[in-house]
């Protein structure tokens, strides 16, 4: 049987593995992240397109970061929807 304090021990590495995990989550989902991603692919796809001599880069370079950009505004919702229909009648 788990003595006191190795249960108190348990709960606190427990506690800091929650704060790890809410932190990767903030992070996954903060805006900060997304943005970054979008002029990532903007300025790869541009670099890309330039080395490929292809016409407007930087205006096609913008395809690819404004459809990451508009799918990180669509899939929350789909998902928060998906969840909702999945599981109905599971519980």
């Amino acid at each position: 049987m788990a003595t006191m304090k190795e249960l108190e021990y348990e709960l606190k590495r427990i506690k800091e593995r929650n704060k790890r995990v809410e932190a990767d989550k903030a992070w996954e989902t903060s805006f900060f992240r997304k943005a970054l991603i979008t002029i990532a692919t903007y300025l790869t796809m541009v670099v890309f397109l330039v080395l490929i001599n292809a016409p407007n880069p930087w205006l096609n370079g913008a395809v690819p970061a404004g459809a990451f950009a508009l799918s990180t505004l669509t899939l929350p919702p789909l998902k928060k929807w998906w969840i909702r229909n999945a599981y109905k009648g599971k519980e």
